[in-house]
């Protein structure tokens, strides 16, 4: 059984502008190594940053999150935990890990996020333990 990932919204900006450590990681997803799990929700906040934080043009986006899809499983939410006080962005990234089942939480969040470690048996890593866990 492959491992199941949810990516955290900064690790899935970082796969698209740049070809490091999170690149990697989801391309394990585009070779099927590993399963890709995402929500509505988490696009939704993708699709706002690559506007916002990196001015991409609307049809860039759409052929971004596009490509995304094509090897991403995505899942409905009910966006109703409440973990993460201070940042429900976050509650959104565990609960999309709650209802797939996923394994692991891949982010870069070391301020709240990495702090837990671990949420109900899913595992929350950086990038580079990801990487380093799977190759």
């Amino acid at each position: 059984m492959i491992p199941v990932v949810v990516f955290d919204t900064n690790i899935l900006i970082s796969a698209i502008g740049w070809k490091g450590t999170p690149y990697f990681c989801v391309e394990l997803a585009r070779q099927g190594i590993i399963e890709s799990v995402t929500c509505k929700e988490i696009l939704d906040k993708l699709i706002e940053k690559l506007q916002v934080k990196l001015n991409f043009s609307d049809v860039y986006i759409t052929d971004t999150i596009a490509d995304l899809l094509s090897f991403t499983r995505i899942i409905k939410i009910n966006r109703i935990l409440k973990v993460i006080e201070s940042d429900s962005d976050d509650d959104i990234i565990l609960e999309c890990a709650i209802m797939s089942k996923a394994n692991y939480i891949v982010t870069g969040d070391k301020k709240h996020l990495l702090p837990l470690k671990n949420y109900q048996g899913i595992a929350i890593i950086n990038a580079a333990e990801f990487r380093n866990l799977i190759c």
